[in-house]
């Protein structure tokens, strides 16, 4: 074999072995995208998940209900592999494995009104966790950090009897961020350190 024809072929198994890793993270990541469990059996969440990723959870946690919580996107066009192929609406995939599909879009409210108020993504996210039939449910945002993390803390505070500085901690360590994570994020004040367990407001659903 001529030299250069080994170069070759040497500088493209080196390049095959090195992207391996980088492909595989890759796949893992967006396939299952932070998927993590918050109660067995009951509550998990994640990121975007591809297609497969969505399919995968659904069957194996025999998820009844999927709870989208990207105020930006309220019905996702859900990648059909971390290599592109096309896309499909969230909501349609849900239809097709017979689960529910919700949509709550986080929001706030001005300071003055704490704690008499909150926000009304609080209500509708309780008016589907108080619903026996939607569990077990996949809690969901773009990248499984913030707006997940800030409801998982509501899960955890009213129905588990966390304490508020419990389930901040948590957030915290699964990434929400030491910066972000203090009373000076709204975010942070109104859906967890004041919140109040066992209190609910006007009938509120959420949006499908």
């Amino acid at each position: 074999m001529h030299g250069s024809v080994r170069w070759i072929l040497a500088a493209a198994v080196v390049g095959i072995v090195a992207a391996a890793p980088v492909a595989f993270y890759r796949y893992e990541y967006a396939h299952a995208k932070r998927l993590r469990v918050v109660t067995p059996g009951r509550v998990f969440r994640s990121g975007q998940m591809t297609e497969g990723g969505f399919v995968e959870t659904i069957q194996s946690e025999k998820i009844r209900t999927v709870l989208n919580v990207q105020d930006d996107y309220p019905d996702p066009d859900v990648d059909r592999s971390w290599l592109g192929g096309g896309t499909v609406k969230e909501s349609e995939l849900c239809r097709r494995l017979g689960v529910r599909f919700a949509f709550i879009a986080p929001d706030l409210i001005p300071r003055r009104q704490i704690p008499e108020k909150r926000p009304e993504a609080i209500e509708r996210f309780l008016a589907i966790m108080d619903d026996p039939d939607s569990y077990p449910v996949l809690i969901h945002c773009k990248a499984g950090l913030h707006r997940t993390g800030a409801l998982a803390a509501v899960y955890r505070m009213e129905y588990e009897g966390t304490s508020a500085r419990a389930a901040l901690r948590e957030m915290l360590d699964h990434g929400y961020g030491r910066t972000a994570g203090t009373e000076a994020n709204d975010y942070v004040k109104q859906y967890v350190t004041t919140y109040r367990p066992g209190v609910r407001q006007p009938e509120a659903r959420a949006q499908r």
